[in-house]
């Protein structure tokens, strides 16, 4: 079995009067992958990003991250939160030194210079003058210096530019693809997702509503057009329908064949996304090998 990244069983993180964060959450990704956690604000994604970067405990379930608990894998994971906390009175290369002084043995000094000064930025500058761009530039080059086997990225490339988000996006698959690193991302921007990315986890209200390969997620389901009533679509699972002039249009998960009259193509990802976010009590779906296998490590 290919190893694995991250599993959780039964995961759930409460926080206190504000309610639960995640509740019941199972799923595993297998290692080598670039994983998209979607979601609407307030679905969990950051919650979960933490707990397997070990800078939080669950309140139940299990979570194991690289074979191990997330304290003791911290060294092979590298975390980029969305404030992304950097020391402002440090320079960029002061903070690229510290970042190799915490890390002994795992930096790479010239992964971690090029990416923080790779739009011309002075390494002499100190942080609190960046931008938040060039803040954000910075950020990542810590984390892709530390060579973790792990990167966990919080909504990473928000604040960038069009061209910067570009460029940054090549860099970092280029560094995940050339060792093998497993890449968890959160994002709001589906073109960024369907260009990087090969793994889906979508979160709605603390829960997993999705998880697994992209193209496996996208074939299990068929985007129908047809004269209705939606009754013919039985006995096929009904994510969401919606009236199209004197039709209807459906996205579904086929069981079986479409019935006569019906047009049927493969829906794309942002169709995907945008009917389950629209329609989050529909029946959750693991793809194969993202179901948990085995009980996980106690956190």
């Amino acid at each position: 079995m290919t190893e694995t990244a991250i599993e959780a069983t039964a995961l759930t993180k409460r926080y206190g009067r504000r309610g639960l964060a995640l509740e019941d959450c199972s799923f595993r990704l297998p290692a080598g992958r670039v994983c998209a956690v979607v979601g609407p604000n307030g679905a969990g994604k950051s919650t979960l990003l933490a707990l397997a970067a070990g800078l939080d405990r669950p309140t139940a379930g299990t979570l194991a991250v690289l074979g191990t608990t997330p304290a003791l894998a911290r060294a092979r994971v590298a975390h980029v939160s969305q404030d992304k906390p950097l020391h402002p009175h440090l320079t960029i290369a002061d903070t690229l030194r510290l970042g190799a002084e915490l890390n002994p043995g795992r930096w790479d000094m010239t992964v971690a210079e090029r990416v923080a000064t790779g739009d011309g930025l002075d390494p002499k500058s100190r942080v609190r003058t960046l931008s938040g761009g060039q803040h954000t530039r910075v950020a990542l080059a810590l984390a892709l210096g530390k060579r973790a086997d792990l990167l966990l990225l919080d909504e990473p490339m928000a604040d960038l530019d069009p061209l910067a988000r570009h460029q940054l996006m090549g860099t970092l698959m280029a560094e995940a693809a050339e060792h093998g690193t497993t890449v968890v991302m959160s994002s709001h921007i589906v073109g960024e997702l369907a260009d990087a990315c090969d793994h889906l986890l979508l979160l709605t209200e603390g829960r997993v509503r999705l998880g697994g390969g992209i193209d496996d997620l996208i074939g299990a389901h068929r985007l129908v057009t047809g004269p209705g009533p939606a009754d013919r679509l039985h006995p096929h699972t009904v994510v969401e329908s919606r009236p199209t002039g004197r039709g209807l249009s459906a996205l579904i998960r086929p069981e079986g064949p479409v019935g006569d009259g019906w047009d049927v193509q493969e829906p794309s990802l942002e169709e995907l996304l945008l009917a389950h976010l629209r329609t989050p009590d529909t029946a959750p779906l693991l793809t194969p090998g993202t179901a948990p296998a085995a009980p996980a490590v106690t956190a």
